[in-house]
């Protein structure tokens, strides 16, 4: 292992708003659990996630656009959290926090209703057939989502990948979920309806993806098993 990865993630141990379980402290109930708002962020806001955060640019900037909600980004990869937990920290941004773990284990974190709404941005498509259950939105996950969000709680899927886009609304529409917006390319002019925040808010690939004329796509969906 580098010596900056060893960096990373000794800062991250500093870091009050970086969360590290073990896998089997989140089995046998973490403490957070149902008081996420309380006892990370002293509040009681909305909590919003984004799952598979990376670098947590996405989790980052919707905490700076909507300061009254508080955001936690999710991922197995500590030295990409570092880069969105530094930037936190060297901002003061106080209503974002990120995790470091498995995010097939959603439902054992957060107690029910406790999530208000879940970014998937730009995850892998994971388009080879025997992949199909790593897809962040096979109905394994959708019904994991289903049991921390709040009634009519959203799900917002932003990718690149036609593939996934077209597998999820099949995958919704299968399962008689509620699509709020279904976009094949969120920045064709005339394009409307969808909240301004879709297209304001860019990760460095997605810049890279615009610049090939690559089109973005976007769901905005509800959960109800």
């Amino acid at each position: 292992m580098g010596k900056d990865k060893l960096r990373k993630f000794s800062e991250n141990e500093t870091f009050g708003h970086v969360i590290q379980p073990s896998r089997e402290e989140v089995e046998s109930g973490i403490t957070y659990k149902g008081n996420w708002a309380q006892k990370l962020f002293n509040n009681t806001a909305p909590i919003v996630l984004e799952l598979g955060c990376g670098k947590g640019e996405y989790t980052v900037s919707l905490a700076k656009a909507f300061p009254n909600k508080n955001f936690i980004g999710i991922d197995i990869k500590g030295a990409r959290i570092w880069r969105g937990a530094k930037t936190a920290d060297q901002e003061e941004i106080s209503n974002v926090a990120f995790i470091r773990t498995q995010i097939e284990l959603i439902d054992l974190l957060f107690e029910k209703g406790e999530i208000d709404e879940i970014w998937i941005t730009f995850p892998d498509p994971q388009i080879k057939f025997r992949r199909a259950k790593h897809r962040l939105t096979h109905p394994e996950f959708l019904r994991k989502y289903f049991k921390v969000l709040k009634s009519e709680g959203l799900v917002h899927l932003k990718t690149d990948s036609e593939f996934l886009h077209g597998y999820t609304h099949g995958v919704l529409q299968i399962e008689n979920q509620k699509i709020h917006f279904a976009n094949h390319d969120v920045y064709q002019p005339h394009k409307v309806g969808i909240p301004n925040y879709v297209r304001e808010i860019q990760t460095f690939y997605e810049k890279k993806y615009l610049e090939q004329n690559k089109p973005i796509t976007y769901l905005q969906f509800s959960l109800k098993f």
